[in-house]
């Protein structure tokens, strides 16, 4: 490090000897913190035994910071900007691959070579912030030349200056997006009084244009930014509400990543007044480690000043990470998502409380709306059969196939009818619901670590469990007789079968447990089932938040058409069940293409779908003159059953993962739960499958429905 002190010129402002001194002090690998800590003691020492080269080097970065433009640093770094979500998704990916021009007349840019690894903030954040107050010091407190000026005095005024123009620039972003359209389409409360976005801006302005005067000598004292930040106060009151309100009335990417920028932006506003003020009197900046000036003790009441010092070594380790990361798409992925996701899967709950049946009348309930579903489902599996003789092109097979089942699954709910393996995407997001609202009660603020109610949960899941073995046995029941009947008709009306042996045997083969790859193509329709659960709960939420009732009412053809009452029953249905129905259009495409997306791709890609395996094993049956061995229709039964449970397992398990991380949920118990659920079973084994007789001998359920 000597060497590179020795070759340095105060006067210069090239970059490349600060790029040389941090190399040095950079670890091999980030994570080998020690060695970090190490070599910034090190420098420290080295400089405090030679105050020439510290005044050197003092100059040289006051060089450094007059000839760079700081307020970019501070105001867009680790802020999201206003490209909105996808442009900025989209920037970022490609700057992965061909990084942007750099102008190293700005600061936020000389960074990319100071910084030139994207885990520097890693070793960063390791060093201590007493040891990086320590270096500071030794390099500000280096004795000039008597015939040289103050660089810290200059560097602290450039800094100054920067800081003061980034609050300048914050607080009109922040003015801007607050007045954004679709945030007051979400709080409309803001056109009702003094909106805080537009008031913190003119504080702002005040603040800074007394702050001019003061530096000026034209005035003694200024008033503090108390004022300010009461507004920044309001502001961020507005972003909560609209969060919260959010989760009734929907939301969008746009709106979330409108919030993320707000809150961003009024954060770094905050940090950035704490380190500008003349008063020493406002509240501390919230990541301010005064622990840190003190080796981990802390000091009964710390200077204003101190606070300062270290708000400062922490906003210079967050640039640091923010600009290591600025190209990163799964931290602009995750930022952005979450409350899209927490709505979506709280959309689905909403729906999952109606596939659970609570008393043994829900469950025959259940099990006849099961049983409607499987009718409508062995006619599907004999149109597919018929689209597969028409020998069309793949991908016009495709289409049809597509078409067939997105039409038959979207009847299926129009006539109010349940597939049972759509109930697992619904119900795991209710069971994540549960666990949240628990973990709430329980004051793990969350986690779901402290006082989880088992026994509550226990009952709910046993709900869940015996209402889904209902559904699929009500699916079955209709599904065998009604495919086996219309094999049976066709034979009769055209005098052949609708299979031949081949096809038949083939049918039937596809459903082995072990020589064939049913178990994956069940686990493949089981990803499916979970996506179209999040296709439903996504525009739920979407018909929520565009007001969907609302605008289809204003549809001057349709009330022509239908008159002003049914167009407006016409209109909640949609807004109701939009969500039903795009994700039951969206797993029939699915459905339909996968076959051939494996063909095209030369790859083992199918779907196998537990009724639709018993329709074909139905049809099969008919097509080999109802002539099959005892083993074969056990073995077949046995795949059915398998396909079954994949089909179930695998939806279940995505759609519980996620939900669960949409609420930010950890559940730690499952031995309990399972413990739980046995002393269930064993003291009442009977209501354990088919529920309570009434509803007062069930589990005691709160009033939102949760037990």
């Amino acid at each position: 490090m000597l060497s590179i002190l020795e070759r340095l010129d105060p006067d210069s402002d090239r970059i490349d000897l600060i790029v040389d001194l941090v190399d040095r002090l950079r670890p091999r690998r980030a994570r080998d913190h020690g060695d970090a800590i190490a070599q910034v003691r090190a420098l420290t020492q080295l400089l405090q035994g030679h105050p020439d080269r510290a005044a050197a080097l003092r100059r040289y970065v006051t060089r450094l910071l007059e000839t760079r433009r700081h307020t970019s640093l501070y105001s867009d770094v680790g802020i999201l900007s206003n490209d909105g979500f996808f442009t900025e998704l989209k920037k970022r990916i490609a700057y992965r691959f061909l990084p942007p021009a750099l102008d190293e007349r700005y600061l936020s840019d000389t960074l990319d070579k100071v910084l030139c690894r994207d885990d520097d903030y890693q070793w960063i954040r390791a060093v201590p912030n007493a040891d990086w107050l320590a270096l500071f010091d030794v390099v500000a407190n280096a004795a000039p030349p008597d015939d040289d000026t103050d660089e810290s005095s200059r560097a602290r005024k450039v800094v100054l200056a920067g800081l003061l123009d980034a609050v300048r620039t914050l607080s009109c972003r922040v003015c801007a997006l607050g007045l954004e359209p679709r945030l007051i389409h979400a709080h409309m409360e803001i056109e009702e009084v003094d909106s805080p976005f537009l008031m913190q801006n003119i504080e702002a302005n005040k603040y800074l244009d007394d702050y001019g005067r003061l530096t000026a000598g034209e005035i003694d004292t200024m008033e503090d930014a108390r004022h300010l930040l009461v507004m920044l106060d309001q502001c961020e009151e507005v972003v909560l509400k609209v969060r919260n309100k959010a989760l009734a009335s929907g939301t969008s990417v746009a709106l979330t990543y409108l919030l993320v920028a707000l809150t961003q932006s009024i954060d770094r506003l905050r940090k950035l007044l704490f380190l500008v003020d003349t008063s020493g009197e406002l509240p501390a900046a919230p990541t301010v480690d005064v622990a840190a000036l003190a080796n981990e003790a802390t000091p009964p009441a710390a200077p204003p000043t101190s606070l300062r010092r270290a708000a400062a070594v922490d906003l210079a380790q967050e640039l640091a990470e923010a600009h290591n990361t600025k190209y990163e798409v799964r931290g602009l992925v995750r930022d952005n998502i979450d409350l899209l996701a927490r709505n979506v899967t709280e959309n689905a709950s909403r729906t999952g409380e109606h596939y659970i049946a609570e008393r043994r009348a829900d469950l025959r309930g259940m099990f006849a709306s099961s049983a409607g579903a499987g009718v409508v489902i062995g006619f599907m599996a004999l149109v597919k059969i018929v689209i597969s003789y028409l020998n069309r092109a793949p991908l016009i097979e495709a289409l049809f196939y597509s078409i067939n089942y997105a039409a038959g699954f979207m009847l299926v709910h129009v006539l109010h009818f349940t597939i049972a393996t759509k109930q697992p995407a619904m119900t795991a997001a209710r069971i994540a619901a549960a666990l949240h609202e628990t973990a709430q009660r329980g004051g793990g603020r969350g986690s779901g670590r402290r006082q989880v109610d088992v026994d509550s949960m226990a009952a709910l899941v046993n709900k869940v469990f015996r209402t889904q073995i209902v559904a699929v046995l009500g699916n079955l029941v209709t599904v065998l007789p009604a495919a086996w009947g219309l094999a049976v008709a066709w034979h009769a009306i055209f005098g052949k079968h609708l299979v031949n042996p081949a096809k038949a045997g083939h049918l039937i083969a596809d459903s082995h447990p072990w020589h064939s790859l049913a178990l994956l193509h069940a686990a493949i329709a089981g990803v499916w089932l979970f996506v179209s659960g999040l296709v439903s709960g996504y525009y739920d939420n979407k018909a929520l938040y565009t007001r969907m009732a609302r605008r289809v009412e204003q549809l001057r053809w349709l009330r022509r058409l239908l008159g002003v009452e049914r167009r407006a029953r016409f209109a909640r249905y949609v807004e109701d069940n939009l969500g039903g129905l795009m994700g039951n259009f969206v797993f029939g495409v699915l459905m339909g293409t996968t076959a051939t997306a494996g063909f095209l791709l030369g790859l083992p890609l199918d779907v196998r779908h537990v009724t639709f395996s018993a329709a074909h094993f139905a049809i099969g049956y008919v097509g080999l003159g109802q002539r099959l061995d005892a083993q074969t229709i056990a073995v077949t039964f046995l795949g059915i059953a398998l396909i079954g449970m994949v089909n179930l397992l695998v939806s279940f398990g995505f759609a519980l993962w996620v939900a669960l991380r949409a609420r930010k949920v950890r559940f730690h118990h499952g031995l309990r739960l399972l413990h739980a659920l046995g002393r269930r079973l064993r003291a009442a084994p009977l209501d354990f499958f088919i529920g309570p007789r009434d509803l007062d001998q069930a589990a005691p359920v709160n009033p939102r429905g949760c037990p």
